[in-house]
C-alpha cells in the first residue's frame, strides 16, 4: 500500500466490500474488528456492485483507499481490471482482494486460497497430507481456490467430482497451473468410498442434499471441509465428525481469508484473536473457528 499519503488521508482511510447480493457479508465484522484493534481510524462498508461496474468504479477511487475485498459476481472482474496479479489469482482465475499499488495501480490477490490452507491446518487433521491426493466435489469458483491451496499444502493431486466434467475445466486449469495431477470424475460413476479411503481431505462445494445417498462412505474422511457453516452441523460433517474426523467449515475459511487481505490493506500483521472474537460473537457461536 501506499507510504508517503498527506497525515490525513493516512489517518483515516477506505476500504469495502464489494459484491451482489452484499447486505449479508460477514467482512466488516473482521475488518472493523482488525482496525480497531490496530488503533486505526478507518471505515469499511458494503457496497452493492456486480461485475460490469467494478471496473468503472475501481478506476475511480481515490488515494484515501486503502484496498477492496470482492465477492461474487466480481472476482473475474477484479483479476481483469488490476495492473499486477500474483500467481496464485492468476491459477485459481479469480481475485478476491485488490489493492493500489501507489502509482496508479491495482495489484490483484486471492486470499481465498488463504482461507482453505488456515481452515484446514487450524482443523489439526492435516499432517498426513504430502503425498496424499485430495477430493473436491463440485468445480466452481471455491473448488478452484481448493486446488490451488492443495499444492500449497504438499497434496500431490486431485480427484474432482463432478456432475458434467465439461463444466470443471476452470478447476482442471486452476489445478494444472499449481503443479497438481488432477483427474476428474463424473458423478453419477464415482466409487466415493474408494477416492475417500485414499485421500488426505475432503473438501465439499455441493449442497447437502446431493450428498445424502454418500454419506455413509463419505463419513470415513479423514479431513473434511465443507464450505456450507449454516445450519450446521451439516449431515456430512456430522458423519465425519462421529468417525473421528477432523472438521472446518466455510466460516473458517472467511475468517483465515480476512487475515492475509487486513495484512495487505494495512501492511501489518492481522489482530488474529480479535478477529476471531468478533466473528463468533456476530454468527453466534455456532463454531469454534480456531486458530491453529
Amino acid at each position: 500500500m501506499p507510504t508517503d499519503l498527506p497525515a490525513d488521508l493516512a489517518a483515516a482511510r477506505r476500504a469495502a466490500v464489494l459484491g451482489k447480493p452484499v447486505e449479508h457479508s460477514l467482512s466488516p465484522v473482521l475488518h472493523g474488528a482488525a482496525y480497531r484493534a490496530l488503533g486505526l481510524d478507518w471505515s469499511y462498508e458494503r457496497i452493492e456492485m456486480d461485475a460490469a461496474g467494478l471496473p468503472g468504479f475501481a478506476g475511480a477511487l481515490g488515494p484515501e483507499w486503502a484496498g477492496l475485498s470482492v465477492t461474487m459476481p466480481g472476482k473475474r472482474a477484479a483479476l481483469e481490471f488490476a495492473t499486477e496479479v500474483t500467481g496464485r489469482a492468476a491459477a485459481v482465475g479469480a481475485a478476491n482482494t485488490l489493492v493500489p499499488d501507489g502509482d496508479g495501480g491495482w495489484l490483484a490477490d486471492c486470499t481465498d486460497v488463504d482461507g482453505v490452507t488456515g481452515a484446514l491446518r487450524a482443523a489439526g487433521g492435516y499432517r498426513d497430507a504430502a503425498g496424499r491426493p485430495g477430493v473436491v466435489l463440485g468445480a466452481g469458483g471455491t473448488a478452484a481456490a481448493a486446488v490451488v491451496a492443495f499444492a500449497e499444502l504438499g497434496v500431490t493431486g486431485v480427484h474432482l467430482v463432478v456432475r458434467d466434467p465439461a463444466r470443471a475445466a476452470e478447476t482442471v486449469t486452476a489445478a494444472e497451473q499449481a503443479g497438481l495431477a488432477v483427474e476428474v470424475h463424473r458423478w453419477s460413476e464415482t466409487d466415493f468410498g474408494a477416492l475417500v479411503a485414499a485421500a488426505s481431505v475432503l473438501v465439499s462445494t455441493v449442497p447437502s442434499a446431493a450428498l445424502a445417498p454418500h454419506l455413509d462412505v463419505l463419513a470415513g474422511a479423514r479431513c473434511l471441509l465443507d464450505v456450507i457453516y449454516h445450519p450446521w452441523p451439516t449431515p456430512l460433517a456430522e458423519a465425519v465428525g462421529v468417525l473421528g474426523g477432523r472438521l472446518a467449515t466455510g466460516l473458517d475459511m472467511l475468517l483465515h481469508q480476512a487475515f492475509g487481505q487486513v495484512e495487505l490493506f494495512t501492511g501489518q500483521p492481522a489482530p488474529r484473536a480479535e478477529m476471531r472474537d468478533a466473528l463468533r460473537a456476530a454468527s453466534g457461536g455456532i463454531l469454534p473457528l480456531p486458530l491453529g
